[in-house]
C-alpha cells in the first residue's frame, strides 16, 4: 500500500478529523444500525473523494488510488475463491465431517473446561470459521455445562478460544489468508510463525482451564452423541477422508504455493467423493459454486456442514476491495502518512512498532468493532515502519493476527462480541475474563516483541 505516492499533504488537523469522522462514521453504522461494513465503507469513499475535489485534486487521481489499493488485493481475493471451492470439495470427501466426527468422540465430563476448549479448536481449525463454530457445537456446549454443573461464563470462555484458535491457524480461515496477504506473505509461512506464539498461548490456555474443571462423574451427552449419529448416516465418515488434509499438510510444508496447494487439496477431495457418492458432475461443480448442503434434518449438523463454495467468499471478498480502496484513497489523498509521520518519530525500534501495531489493531476493534478492518487499516499503515526497523513482513502479519482477529470476540459491542453473546446467551463481559486465549495473544506479541525473540529479520 505504501507503494501509492501522497499526492497532496493535509495539514494534521485535517487528516485527523478526516480519519475521526469515518472511525465514527463506521462505528455507528455497525455498533448502533447493527449494519454491514459495506455500506459505511462506501460512504467513506465519497466522503474523502470530497475532500480530495475541495483541494483540487483531479478525481482520475484519487480514482488511481483507489484501483492501485483494490489491485493489491487481487492475490487474496482468488485465494478466497479458492478456500470457498476447498471447503466444499472437503465437505464432498468427509473431511470436515470425519473431523468433526473425532472431536465429538474426545467429549467427556473429566476435565470439562480443557474438553470444551481442545474441541471447539479442533471444530473451528476444520471449518476456519470461528462463528459457526460458536453456533453449533458452543451452543451445545452451553446446554451440556448445565448437565454437568459447570460455569455458563467459563464454559463460554472455553468455547470463545478454542474457536479462535481454530479459525486463526486454519488455512480456510478468511482473517488468516486475509493477513497473510496484506502485507504480501506466503499463507503457510505465515500459519507456522503465528505458532511461536499461538502455540504457547493454546498451552497455557489448555492448563488453566484444566486447573479450574468442575468435578464431576460420568455423565452422558445426548446432543452429542445425536450429532455423531446423524454424521455417520451421512456415510461421509471414512477413514480416507483424513487423505486431503494429509496432502494439504505435505504440500505447506514443501512450502508450496497456496493456490497451487488449495488447488490440488480441492482436487483431491473431490475425486475421493465418488468412492461414496454418485453424483454427477453438474451436481459437483453446483455445489463448488454454491457450497456444500446438508438435510440430515438434525439442526446442528446441518449449520454445521452446510457452508463452502465460491460464492460464500463474496462478502469477505466485497469487503476487502471495498476497504483496500478506502486504504489506497486515505494514501493518495496523504491522510494515514500525514498521521504517521505524527508519530512515526517515537517508533525507534522494533519492540516500540510491534507494540504500536499491537495497540493499532486492539483499538480499531474497540473503536469500530470490526475485525477486517482492524488487520485491514493496521497492516497497511505499518508495513512501511516495519521494513524500516528492519523486521520480515511475516513479524506484522501474526502481529495482526495476536492482536486483530482475536480480539473482536472481546469488545461487547464488536460484530463477534454481539454475536457471540446472542448465540451462548452469556454476556461479553462475562466470559471475558476466561477467553483466556484470546487474552494471552496479543500479551505475547507485544513481549516478544520487546526482547526481540523470534523477530525475523528482513
Amino acid at each position: 500500500m505504501f507503494k501509492i505516492e501522497p499526492k497532496i499533504r493535509p495539514s494534521l488537523p485535517a487528516a485527523f478529523t478526516l480519519t475521526a469522522m469515518i472511525v465514527v462514521l463506521i462505528s455507528f453504522s455497525i455498533i448502533k444500525l447493527k449494519s454491514v461494513p459495506h455500506i459505511p465503507i462506501l460512504l467513506s469513499i465519497f466522503l474523502l473523494l470530497a475532500f480530495g475535489a475541495v483541494q483540487k485534486l483531479s478525481f482520475k487521481k484519487m480514482e488511481e488510488g483507489m484501483l492501485e489499493g483494490a489491485k493489491s488485493g487481487m492475490g487474496a481475493v482468488f485465494i478466497f475463491f479458492l478456500i470457498g471451492v476447498l471447503i466444499s470439495s472437503w465437505m464432498m470427501s468427509g473431511t470436515i465431517p470425519t473431523m468433526i466426527y473425532t472431536a465429538f468422540s474426545f467429549v467427556t465430563p473429566h476435565f470439562f473446561y480443557s474438553i470444551v476448549f481442545i474441541v471447539t479448536a479442533i471444530i473451528g481449525l476444520g471449518i476456519g470459521s470461528s462463528l459457526t463454530t460458536v453456533a453449533t457445537i458452543g451452543v451445545a456446549f452451553i446446554g451440556v455445562s448445565g448437565v454437568v454443573d459447570a460455569s455458563v461464563a467459563i464454559t463460554a470462555g472455553a468455547i470463545v478460544s478454542g474457536a479462535f484458535f481454530g479459525d486463526k491457524m486454519s488455512p480456510l480461515s478468511d482473517t488468516t489468508n486475509l493477513a497473510a496477504s496484506i502485507v504480501g506473505v506466503d499463507l503457510f509461512t505465515h500459519i507456522r510463525n503465528m505458532g511461536w506464539t499461538t502455540i504457547p498461548a493454546f498451552l497455557i490456555t489448555l492448563i488453566l482451564f484444566a486447573f479450574i474443571s468442575p468435578k464431576v462423574g460420568q455423565t452422558q451427552f445426548p446432543k452429542v452423541e445425536a450429532i455423531k449419529e446423524a454424521l455417520h448416516e451421512m456415510d461421509l465418515i471414512h477413514w480416507y477422508a483424513w487423505l486431503p488434509l494429509v496432502l494439504l499438510f505435505l504440500l505447506s510444508i514443501k512450502k508450496v504455493s497456496p493456490i497451487i496447494t488449495l488447488a490440488l487439496s480441492s482436487i483431491f477431495g473431490v475425486l475421493l467423493s465418488f468412492l461414496h457418492s454418485d453424483r454427477s458432475l453438474a451436481d459437483v461443480w453446483g455445489i463448488l459454486f454454491s457450497g456444500f448442503t446438508s438435510k440430515t434434518g438434525n439442526a446442528d449438523v446441518d449449520a454445521l456442514l452446510t457452508r463452502g463454495g465460491m460464492d460464500s467468499m463474496m462478502f469477505t471478498i466485497s469487503l476487502v476491495l471495498l476497504s483496500l480502496s478506502l486504504g489506497g484513497l486515505l494514501f493518495s489523498l496523504g491522510v494515514i502518512p500525514r498521521l504517521f509521520e505524527a508519530v512515526e518519530h517515537r517508533l525507534k525500534n522494533a519492540g516500540s512498532t510491534v507494540a504500536a501495531a499491537a495497540g493499532s489493531a486492539i483499538g480499531i476493534n474497540f473503536i469500530i468493532g470490526e475485525q477486517y478492518l482492524s488487520i485491514l487499516l493496521t497492516g497497511e499503515a505499518f508495513q512501511r515502519q516495519f521494513e524500516k526497523v528492519g523486521l520480515a513482513k511475516k513479524n506484522l502479519s501474526r502481529t495482526l493476527e495476536d492482536a486483530g482477529t482475536v480480539i473482536n470476540p472481546l469488545v461487547p459491542w464488536g460484530v463477534c462480541g454481539v454475536f457471540i453473546t446472542n448465540m451462548l446467551g452469556v454476556a461479553t463481559v462475562d466470559y471475558l475474563p476466561f477467553a483466556f486465549f484470546c487474552l494471552l495473544s496479543p500479551i505475547l506479541t507485544i513481549l516478544y516483541g520487546m526482547t526481540g525473540w523470534t523477530l525475523t529479520k528482513k
